[in-house]
């Protein structure tokens, strides 16, 4: 008789499949080969004993069983995770201040944080949206406790701007960054021609600044067409037709769509999402939130 169960790592990496959407992507963001994530696949597909994906050249989409299986796998990972601390002993009650990218799944980050937030009823959460350079370069002044910021992977912190630091950040999520545009827009094409219309953040955005000397060093003529706040903002902006932009896979959203090649724009490098790590002397209940926060984040 075979054994009952589910597998806990299996249900982790179907869970960055399904979120990304490929399984290219999932392995980028749990840090795994390509053949790890299709393997773990099958052995859960030959467990529950039916496909959990529909498979195409767009990339994947759960079937009817993958969908009911996503809810039950969310809840078993954040039990596992929650029973992990209390065994631990670790003590998630006082305060934590949380200064977040809003980069970072802003179409799911908020349920992330309110079932955080129920998973650890004694906690007591304040979350505040900034922007990633300002999120680094204040790391040891007090202002939260617990950051979570962007980085492109193949540029240095400290020539983004950002304030160098001897404490090495947490990697949690890496994704693919995309000159996107509306749908309808970019179906325009004469519409859209150089010099491009930009939409972009303040200058206090390190991607936003780096787009710009990305374009300016390929020699690509552009003009900044909107100025938005935040990236919700930019989103509306680029919806409307404003213009194009840069955004990483999971700020995309529907009816946002990646340029055609035939645009000649720059290669992109990859975003890495990172928790700034623990501060010499922080208390226990902030060190052990922010592994707890990890597992959700991730």
């Amino acid at each position: 008789m075979n054994a009952r169960g589910l597998d806990l790592a299996q249900l982790r990496t179907f869970l960055a499949v399904t979120e990304a959407g490929s399984v290219s992507g999932a392995a980028e963001r749990v840090f795994l080969s390509q053949s790890s994530v299709s393997e773990q696949l099958k052995k859960l597909e030959e467990r529950i004993g039916q496909p959990l994906f529909v498979r195409s050249k767009q990339g994947v989409a759960p079937t009817p069983a993958g969908a009911k299986l996503v809810d039950h796998a969310r809840r078993i990972v954040a039990m596992c995770d929650a029973a992990f601390d209390d065994m631990l002993g670790r003590s998630l009650d006082g305060e934590v201040r949380i200064a977040i990218t809003d980069y970072f799944r802003p179409h799911d980050v908020a349920a992330i944080i309110r079932r955080f937030a129920n998973q650890h009823p004694r906690l007591r959460l304040h979350v505040t949206v900034l922007p990633s350079a300002v999120i680094e370069s204040s790391a040891d002044d007090n202002v939260f406790d617990i950051g979570l910021s962007l980085r492109m992977v193949d540029t240095r912190s400290t020539r983004a701007g950002v304030k160098a630091t001897a404490r090495k950040p947490s990697a949690l999520r890496r994704e693919k960054l995309l000159w996107v545009g509306a749908r309808e827009t970019l179906r325009e094409h004469a519409a859209l021609a150089p010099p491009w219309p930009l939409v972009l953040l303040p200058s206090t955005c390190q991607l936003q600044r780096f787009v710009l000397k990305l374009l300016e060093r390929a020699r690509i003529p552009f003009l900044i067409s909107h100025s938005a706040s935040g990236v919700a903002g930019l989103q509306l902006a680029l919806h409307a037709g404003l213009g194009i932009s840069c955004l990483n896979e999971s700020a995309i959203g529907e009816g946002l769509v990646a340029c055609p090649a035939s645009f000649g724009l720059p290669a992109l490098p990859a975003a890495e999402f990172h928790l700034l790590p623990e501060r010499p002397g922080e208390s226990a209940h902030v060190t052990n939130a922010r592994a707890a926060l990890a597992a959700l984040l991730g």
